[in-house]
């Protein structure tokens, strides 16, 4: 338990680190999530504690569990949420457009393909950190028939699933 606190917040250190300073991304209209996680406090010069309560289905069709985001806290050019990919299961192919995209891996081996027609491939696990370029198709699968991987993932875009859209790796084929 104390090394799993200890990635969490080793994770949101350097999210916070890598995108805290220097306000990227823009912010946009997103769908409300308020009603699925508590906020303590919405002005712009308090800190704000966001709890998930309940989790919800991801536009890639993954467990999602929303974090910090311009719904629920506010946030002008940044995303932070808790990603579940369960036992063999894979997300949609999609892209963020214009949109990058920083993962800390908590837990599972994850395969990402990636790239155009998804032909390309990596293989992460537990406590690595990864980066996918704005607009670069991608789709990670479970590796694990019998665990789930969970990933802490952060955007430079406030809004947690606005920009991001299915990707058909046939069509570059």
């Amino acid at each position: 338990m104390k090394k799993r606190i200890f990635c969490i917040m080793l994770a949101g250190t350097a999210i916070m680190f890598f995108y805290g300073f220097g306000g990227y991304g823009s912010p946009g209209e997103g769908p409300g999530v308020t009603s699925m996680a508590i906020s303590t406090a919405k002005k712009s010069l308090e800190i704000v504690t966001v709890r998930p309560s309940t989790e919800t289905m991801s536009r890639q069709q993954l467990p999602y569990f929303v974090g910090i985001s311009e719904a629920t806290a506010g946030a002008k050019g940044i995303s932070m949420n808790l990603v579940v990919i369960p036992p063999g299961a894979a997300a949609k192919p999609h892209i963020h457009r214009g949109y990058e995209s920083a993962i800390y891996l908590l837990e599972g081996r994850v395969e990402t393909r990636y790239g155009p027609g998804l032909r390309q491939s990596i293989i992460n696990e537990a406590g690595d950190f990864i980066f996918i370029p704005a607009d670069v198709p991608h789709q990670p699968i479970n590796l694990s028939a019998t665990e789930p991987a969970r990933a802490i993932v952060a955007r430079n875009d406030p809004n947690e699933q606005e920009h991001v859209f299915p990707y058909n790796p046939k069509e570059d084929l």
